[in-house]
């Protein structure tokens, strides 16, 4: 009897430690499940497509604005987010192909950088969230209700130009003038509306407004050389086709005299005289903190589309000493930005 009950004990204690050591099922599968529900919990990675019309200073600085401007709000290529980039070289059909492959890459928000990309990508979905950058007139171009409520998939920023302001500056800078030339690309909405604004603006200031037009980058020589000895100066908006050869057209009309104000830092840094304007990289940024918002879940039908938060005046003093020019103390000394060389 002795030797039966200390055998029972021992089985008993050897029985008790099994279950201590080995846990029940139960908890067992509440432990796996617990950490396969942790190890699967990522973040959403977001895919964003960014549709350029055309390379040149402008339209690249708001495109590495936008991305900068993304990461800023936490939103990093590699992390959370997957950019795909297509360029339509300022071809207006290639700019439908791209909005085509965009959604059929299933993209969750596309960024259309200039106005032929951003209404090809609003006529190609309604449903995707499109951000517009580096476009004049939105709501002349069809892609929103107001700028103040868009009422559609489109928001983002307009590169509006202060041309009035702008012109003013030329008659600062050079108080004779009577006649502006304008070279720009008629094919380009953005650019006839700043035409348009411009004409109306000269009027009150006793300017007369002179037009040369150019289908493409090719032509911008044989235009600036129209102009020659008929203006005292000239004008130029912001352009896609004129910012693609800024440099051609400072060339040609630093050879014949003639000073250049441009609508955006990118014209001076490519030797225009002056600017009042934008600088595309700081309008990007902007445009990317509005992405933010439309991938944190607000609707773009109800972000209104923003104008650029910094116009800068930037002197090019290099240009002007080619040109024999003095620029005013006045305007020197209100100057954001003087490029000497």
């Amino acid at each position: 009897m002795k030797k039966h009950f200390m055998f029972t004990l021992i089985l008993l204690i050897t029985l008790s430690f099994m279950l201590v050591g080995c846990g029940s099922p139960a908890d067992n599968n509440s432990d796996h499940k617990e950490s396969s529900s942790e190890d699967t919990k990522t973040e959403k990675v977001f895919k964003i497509g960014i549709s350029q019309f055309v390379e040149h200073p402008a339209l690249d600085g708001a495109r590495e604005g936008f991305i900068d401007g993304l990461k800023e709000a936490g939103f990093e290529e590699g992390k959370n987010i997957d950019i795909l980039l297509e360029n339509a070289q300022a071809d207006f059909p290639t700019t439908q192909t791209i909005a085509n492959k965009l959604i059929a890459e299933n993209v969750d928000l596309i960024l259309a950088i200039a106005t032929p990309s951003a209404q090809s990508a609003a006529n190609a979905t309604k449903d995707i969230p499109i951000v517009i950058t580096a476009v004049t007139d939105p709501v002349e171009a069809g892609l929103v209700k107001s700028s103040e409520k868009p009422e559609t998939n489109v928001t983002g920023t307009t590169d509006m130009n202060p041309v009035e302001k702008q012109l003013e500056l030329l008659k600062e800078i050079l108080p004779e003038s009577k006649n502006v030339g304008v070279i720009y690309n008629a094919a380009e909405p953005n650019s006839v509306i700043q035409v348009n604004i411009a004409k109306e603006a000269a009027e009150n200031m006793g300017l007369q407004i002179l037009e040369a037009t150019v289908a493409n980058s090719s032509e911008v020589n044989q235009a600036v050389q129209s102009l020659a000895g008929k203006v005292n100066a000239i004008y130029t908006p912001t352009d896609n086709t004129v910012a693609s050869a800024i440099s051609a057209i400072v060339k040609v009309a630093n050879d014949s005299k003639i000073p250049i104000i441009g609508a955006e830092r990118g014209h001076v840094d490519g030797g225009a005289l002056a600017t009042l304007g934008i600088d595309y990289y700081l309008l990007g940024k902007q445009t990317g903190l509005v992405a933010a918002k439309v991938l944190n879940g607000e609707d773009p039908a109800g972000i209104p589309i923003e104008g650029s938060k910094d116009l800068k005046l930037i002197i090019n003093t290099k240009s002007a000493d080619i040109l024999g020019l003095t620029i005013p103390e006045q305007v020197i000394s209100r100057a954001d930005e003087i490029i000497e060389k």
